[in-house]
């Protein structure tokens, strides 16, 4: 079969813990890469662009943020939509109130006041945790959005409330704003979430990853060998937070175009929630899989009934769009709590020892 591994010799340790032992994994790797940064830009459609490929990348930078928190260090959080919010607008004040500076650069940054923003919340994690911890988050998302409505600072005093992304130019081209294409967005979108995504690999893959597994595992006994909680749940929130406030930046600037602040209400924080359970906690690929599911549904839902000579209206396609998440959800939590990104490895697991059984 595709997945047969005869002659692919370890003979050290280091070579079996690469990134890929398996020489197929490298190659569906190399594919993938293949289709996003060459193939896609050049058969897709506006409408590919702006309603599968940039908001997959976004969902799926925003779910491996709230992943590491949660599915590595074992912190609840139900505050991703805020944080997020706090990316996004922390870019637009960083956008107006300095002009000259490099978009790339001010996305990266305004992770940096979301990271600030998470740790302060991530304060309660020393002494609560579960339940307790994701209601504290609760708090922060309620409270971060009342603070884009009533703080008129942020939004520039805009008589809307809201925030517009200004025409902003890179190389003498157009990469945000009503000028920009799609082509060029969705570029700019996967170059940040191409480096977000070897930041969280290596993270998770090092020491720091298994300080968070261990937290998450069992904090006490954690303790015990000599890690440090505090810098270890603290560490988990401000690196999530960064990851999600770069999300919210790009989720405005290279996407919606302008956003409100309900924008970043309870919604947004279950749906990146429900992509990171859906694609399973622990996982970096989990992610992209269940962005892809949850940004695909609703297309697939108005798509495939009109492929049958059957209308449906637009009201009909949420319901069940709803209805078919929380089916979805209840099935992975009972039947395969890992998410997709577990029945991959299954179903990979019984390619490599095929025809041969358990």
């Amino acid at each position: 079969m595709l997945y047969r591994t005869a002659g692919q010799f370890k003979t050290s340790y280091v070579k079996d813990q690469t990134l890929f032992p398996v020489r197929q994994d490298a190659i569906l790797l190399g594919v993938i890469l293949l289709c996003a940064w060459v193939i896609f830009p050049l058969t897709a459609s506006e409408f590919t662009f702006q309603t599968l490929l940039i908001p997959v990348l976004v969902y799926a930078l925003a779910a491996m943020g709230l992943n590491i928190l949660t599915g590595y260090a074992g912190q609840l959080s139900l505050g991703t939509g805020a944080f997020m919010g706090v990316g996004a607008y922390a870019c637009y004040k960083l956008v107006t109130i300095f002009p000259d500076m490099n978009l790339l650069v001010a996305v990266l940054l305004s992770g940096t006041f979301s990271a600030a923003v998470g740790v302060m919340f991530g304060l309660p994690s020393l002494r609560i945790k579960g339940f307790y911890l994701a209601i504290a988050t609760l708090a922060a998302q309620f409270f971060l959005v009342w603070l884009f409505e009533k703080w008129a600072w942020l939004y520039n005093y805009n008589a809307s409330g809201a925030i517009q992304v200004p025409t902003v130019e890179m190389f003498g081209s157009p990469v945000a704003g009503p000028n920009a294409s799609s082509v060029t967005q969705y570029y700019f979108v996967l170059v940040v979430v191409t480096l977000m995504t070897l930041l969280a690999i290596n993270l998770t893959r090092g020491t720091q990853g298994r300080v968070w597994k261990a937290t998450r595992d069992m904090d006490i006994a954690a303790e015990l060998i000599g890690i440090n909680l505090l810098k270890s749940k603290l560490t988990a929130f401000a690196v999530s937070s960064y990851m999600v406030g770069v999300a919210g930046a790009l989720y405005v600037f290279m996407w919606k175009g302008a956003a409100e602040p309900n924008v970043f209400d309870i919604p947004l924080s279950f749906q990146v929630l429900f992509i990171a359970i859906i694609g399973g906690l622990g996982s970096i690929m989990g992610n992209y899989l269940g962005a892809i599911l949850i940004v695909a549904l609703p297309v697939i839902i108005r798509t495939l009934p009109e492929f049958f000579g059957v209308d449906i209206e637009s009201a009909t396609v949420v319901h069940l769009n709803v209805m078919t998440i929380g089916a979805l959800i209840i099935f992975f939590l009972i039947i395969e709590p890992h998410g997709l990104a577990r029945l991959w490895a299954l179903i990979r697991e019984k390619l490599i020892i095929w025809p041969f059984p358990h």
